[in-house]
């Protein structure tokens, strides 16, 4: 399968990482003595299931090291843009799989075995996206004071993965679904409007379990999803702020000691 790395974005004066990246991209902030991008793609080049890497948003590689890197492609403006473009730009290379893992690349933390476990999951079943949920107490087992923001349903607190599946095919059809995915993704009444509000007003009032909230999701928006119940904290852990990144670079720097 292919792994499209998500990369694009420097921090930018008075969001939470500009004193640590300062105008750099924050694929590239140094975490226990190499780029938070390259933990990544050790971990992508390690894996079984991955057969080829595409960057996307870091068009410059320099110093970055990738045996199964296909292309570096420049940023297209946001998180969705850059999926799209980089499933495309795999889809034009050729590939035997139906299927691309969507890897963010502030996830240093992830292990090979981990990309393995979600790719193998996917390839369960005939589904379009594939979307990892990691409940509360395991998040907060592996890495508490993490405050991740969580969802609270009616049989379980989950937090969303940073490592996904999407079925190919996905980012050449139903222009309108991307227009409009693409068009909320910083709007909160456009999200609700998307979603419905009557899934909205049973996930505010905890109505819903997991499968019920994946179910109305995928009817709202036409698409066959699945939640994947990941047991893997590291692929919710994210860097987004400094405790997050001092929480991160401590248990590298641990496990890198326990190897």
């Amino acid at each position: 399968m292919d792994a499209i790395v998500i990369a694009g974005g420097a921090a930018q004066p008075g969001q939470p990482l500009y004193p640590l990246v300062g105008g750099q991209p924050k694929a590239r902030l140094p975490v226990c003595g190499k780029p938070m991008i390259q933990w990544v793609l050790d971990a992508l080049d390690n894996a079984q299931t991955i057969e080829r890497v595409v960057i996307v948003g870091l068009a410059d590689v320099e110093g970055l090291r990738c045996a199964k890197l296909a292309a570096a492609l420049p940023d297209q403006g946001g998180m969705l843009e850059n999926i799209r473009y980089g499933v495309r730009r795999g889809l034009a290379m050729g590939s035997g799989s139906s299927c691309a893992a969507i890897v963010s690349s502030d996830i240093p933390a992830v292990l090979p075995e981990q990309v393995d476990w979600v790719v193998r999951s996917a390839e369960e079943s005939e589904h379009d996206l594939y979307y990892n949920v990691v409940r509360r107490a395991v998040m907060e087992r592996r890495f508490p004071g993490s405050n991740r923001s969580y969802v609270r349903l009616k049989d379980a607190e989950v937090c969303g993965g940073d490592l996904n599946v999407i079925r190919k095919s996905m980012a050449t059809v139903n222009e309108e679904l991307w227009g409009k995915i693409i068009a909320a993704r910083k709007n909160a009444l456009k999200q609700a409007a998307l979603l419905g509000f009557d899934t909205l007003f049973l996930l505010i009032f905890r109505l819903m379990s997991l499968q019920d909230a994946v179910e109305r999701v995928s009817r709202r928006v036409g698409v066959r999803g699945r939640a994947l119940d990941c047991p893997y904290a590291e692929i919710a852990m994210d860097v987004d702020k400094p405790h997050q990144f001092e929480l991160v670079q401590r248990y590298l720097e641990e496990r890198s000691r326990g190897q």
